[in-house]
């Protein structure tokens, strides 16, 4: 699992990070290609304590702008819902994150 914003960080730091207001999020994006339109989640991002998380998810805003609400009927739908979803500063997952890497320090 790739994850952005770890770099040269240690199992301790990020620890200590979430512990203080760090989370794991995803940003999700649609695009729309004639009358399909498709949702998409970004990769996983870590957003430090004290880190605003609605800059990291401008492009695919901007992304979604541009080419997701062209498809009728879900495009404008999934692009509403892009809107809110990013300017809320992105899905925390770090739940998710956390379970999957201890699964994983278990195996």
């Amino acid at each position: 699992m790739i994850i952005k914003g770890i770099e040269n960080m240690d199992g301790g730091n990020i620890m200590s990070q979430i512990q203080q207001g760090g989370k794991f999020v995803i940003y999700t994006y649609c695009f729309s290609v004639v009358l399909m339109t498709f949702r998409r989640s970004s990769g996983i991002y870590f957003i430090k304590a004290g880190e605003g998380s609605v800059k990291k998810g401008l492009k695919y805003t901007l992304l979604t702008a541009l080419v997701g609400w062209w498809g009728i009927p879900w495009g404008p739908i999934y692009s509403i819902g892009v809107f809110i979803t990013n300017f809320k500063g992105g899905k925390d997952v770090t739940s998710e994150v956390l379970a999957a890497l201890s699964n994983q320090n278990a195996s």
